[in-house]
């Protein structure tokens, strides 16, 4: 069969290749078209876009590049019409796919969700175009599938893929992962400024106004395969400091503690049992806007699905220089990485163990196969 997939970010991509693998299982003469990246290239079928033409972040970069997102939707409808799929499926990224899938549902294209779009965070009322315009919704978070039920709408809770992304990883050996990136024996800090230029731009200059603080650690940049080496090097001036591009995998594996920007990268600095700090500053005009319509407790997807301060969050003008310090330190204490173990480890748990991407898979062939049979 034929499957058109519309992941936006990295996490996407990498969500995006597990679920082609799966379905390849299910159907070894599946044919992919998509618009992903790299990891969803290297597994099979034809990149439309690479999700980097397409990174916004924020209501006001949003608008400021409207003119080149709505080329970019008139672009994917014509390429959907053209290559005539049994299913579209999208994966996040809910500003440009909810509107695909509008338009798919009218043009009678089956639509399938995996990774649902954070309706449950703000603007619920979204609940019912969703209702109208997607056939199938695979949940990852065991939170969601309750709140679907309540708007009167059944969706399938599958667990979350990064479970698998994590457990299938290839082993690394300390020694040499320290010896190939020139890191030395000291502890390591791991930072994760995020994905997007903005957001780099935002986050990374606070986290390394630290380094010369914690002079018994070393602080090693996780590189996004979006940005180029280029980039970093403007933000590194001070010694102590490394950057390791596209392994953040295995940079966590071996850290101490993480300052981390909020997002899935908090989710899996758990799941590598690093305690962490969350961060977060956004656009000044965009963060009064998310102020208004957001409805959570918490940003991080940790202390949301805890539904509990797991783990700190440090929030506009809360991310500082001062206040980061403190959090720091607080996590480098040996009763508090205690408590947030014990916290991690029950986290794992509420994630419903392995096979998000087999699952997924699994229901979405037997739906598409059972509809034209």
């Amino acid at each position: 069969m034929k499957y058109y997939i519309i992941a936006g970010e990295a996490s996407g991509d990498l969500h995006g290749s597990n679920l082609m693998k799966a379905l390849q299982k299910q159907d070894v003469n599946a044919q992919f078209r998509f618009w992903g990246g790299d990891l969803m290239q290297s597994v099979s079928g034809t990149l439309v876009k690479h999700y980097k033409e397409r990174q916004f972040m924020g209501f006001a970069e949003v608008i400021f590049n409207l003119r080149k997102i709505l080329g970019l939707i008139k672009y994917c409808k014509n390429d959907i019409e053209n290559f005539q799929p049994d299913v579209i499926i999208f994966i996040d990224n809910s500003g440009f796919n909810l509107r695909i899938a509008k338009w798919a549902k009218e043009q009678n294209f089956k639509t399938h969700y995996y990774i649902s779009p954070q309706v449950w965070a703000s603007r619920a009322s979204r609940v019912e175009k969703i209702k109208r315009d997607i056939d199938a919704m695979y949940v990852i978070l065991p939170f969601e599938k309750e709140f679907y039920d309540k708007h009167g709408y059944e969706v399938n809770f599958v667990g979350h893929p990064l479970i698998d992304a994590i457990a299938d990883r290839t082993q690394i050996n300390e020694y040499e992962f320290r010896a190939k990136h020139a890191l030395s024996d000291k502890p390591i800090i791991a930072l994760l400024p995020g994905s997007r230029k903005q957001e780099i731009t935002k986050m990374l200059g606070v986290m390394l106004s630290l380094v010369n603080d914690f002079k018994d650690y070393q602080f090693v940049i996780a590189g996004a395969p979006s940005q180029d080496r280029a980039f970093y090097d403007t933000f590194i001036k001070k010694a102590n400091v490394s950057f390791i591009n596209n392994e953040t995998y295995n940079l966590l594996s071996v850290s101490t503690a993480a300052l981390v920007t909020s997002g899935t990268a908090t989710l899996e600095t758990a799941l590598f049992k690093v305690p962490q700090v969350v961060c977060y500053k956004a656009n000044s005009i965009s963060y009064q806007i998310a102020k208004r319509i957001i409805t959570l407790k918490f940003i991080s997807l940790v202390n949301l699905i805890m539904d509990k301060e797991v783990v700190t969050e440090l929030i506009q003008n809360d991310f500082n220089p001062k206040r980061l310090k403190k959090e720091l330190n607080n996590i480098l204490n040996k009763s508090k990485r205690e408590d947030i173990f014990m916290n991690y480890f029950e986290l794992e748990k509420k994630l419903g163990g392995k096979g998000a991407s087999e699952k997924t898979a699994s229901l979405i062939f037997n739906a598409i196969k059972n509809n034209n049979s």
